[in-house]
């Protein structure tokens, strides 16, 4: 396992829709095991493949808060199978966009199905801070990021905070 450098936005590679895993295999288990081991580290409670430059449709995540064991999944291939019509407002924020949060709202409850670690498929149900990692990380293998689901004014404010950010970066 080894920390993975995370891609800050904008970046192209972000905006691009991941490819299906054709099987697990010893190269899928270590990126899964380096995403854990890179989203603890950042911190965070997701991490999607192409944060860390992979174009391939896995993401982790853990929900759990400091108190409780950890609790890490790792969904390669999910779908969603199904989604409540009832809706949930969270404060979202980004590995990719770091220290930018924004109340996003998303269906308040899923169900995926993915295979795990070990190419077994699973379905499962998520809700409250863990459906919403769900559909952010999931948007993430499609090429969308949490801004895109903003006023077209408040994204574009976020990418030139970004922008200026990541030239901050390169000065240091």
């Amino acid at each position: 396992m080894s920390l993975l450098p995370i891609l800050l936005h904008p970046d192209p590679r972000l905006k691009k829709t991941c490819d299906v895993v054709p099987a697990v295999d010893a190269e899928t288990r270590k990126l899964a095991d380096s995403m854990l081991e890179t989203m603890y580290d950042a911190p965070g409670v997701g991490l999607a493949a192409p944060q860390v430059g992979s174009m391939a449709r896995i993401f982790v995540m853990d929900c759990t808060d400091e108190e409780t064991d950890s609790q890490p999944l790792v969904l390669i291939n999910p779908e969603i199978t199904w989604s409540s019509d009832d809706l949930n407002v969270h404060q979202e924020g980004c590995l990719s966009l770091p220290e930018l949060f924004e109340d996003v709202e998303r269906p308040a409850q899923v169900r995926m199905s993915f295979l795990d670690i070990d190419g077994k498929p699973h379905e499962q149900q998520f809700d409250g801070l863990w459906a919403t990692c769900a559909q952010h990380e999931l948007d993430h293998l499609n090429g969308v990021l949490f801004i895109d689901h903003l006023t077209r004014m408040k994204r574009s404010m976020m990418t030139k905070k970004m922008v200026k950010y990541k030239k901050e970066l390169a000065r240091a």
